[in-house]
């Protein structure tokens, strides 16, 4: 008497191809989870700057040995009114400078800005500000600089209406 009989070839493809789904699963389950830890994040952003665009230019040190030098005008810095936005990259390969205004209390919707490249390291840009009801609003302002090693967020913080 047999307690098991021999598997047939078809027992034999199914088994092996289930052995093998289950192999692949299991590589790709630890790829993924184990995939964001292994690779270094391409996206910085640095603390928020201490200095008053509402007061003058600002200058921040970048990682490295860059430079970011900012300036938005009329100051102080109006709502409902063009603004000339302007930014200064030295010792950094930027492909693009975008700016983007959020309000720090208050939800103000998407406001982005895309500066144009108007010489080396240089990108100039005009935008606005939306009125706030409550009269005062205080703002975040973040260059993102586009290089080739990713995006790095350089935000400031104004007040309006005071």
């Amino acid at each position: 008497m047999l307690l098991f009989r021999p598997a047939s070839t078809l027992e034999k493809r199914t088994r092996t191809h289930l052995l093998l789904g289950l192999a692949l699963a299991s590589l790709l389950g630890l790829g993924l989870w184990l995939g964001p830890q292994r690779l270094p994040s391409r996206d910085q952003t640095l603390p928020v700057s201490t200095c008053d665009l509402n007061r003058g230019a600002c200058s921040v040190r970048l990682p490295g040995k860059g430079v970011l030098q900012v300036e938005i005008a009329p100051r102080p810095i109006p709502v409902l009114k063009p603004l000339q936005i302007q930014a200064r990259l030295g010792g950094l390969a930027a492909t693009g400078v975008q700016v983007d205004f959020s309000g720090v209390e208050m939800d103000m919707g998407f406001n982005q800005i895309r500066l144009k490249p108007t010489a080396p390291g240089q990108f100039a840009g005009q935008g606005n500000l939306p009125i706030c009801v409550t009269g005062a609003m205080n703002w975040q302002v973040s260059f993102l600089i586009e290089a080739p090693g990713g995006t790095l967020a350089v935000p400031f913080r104004f007040t309006t209406g005071n």
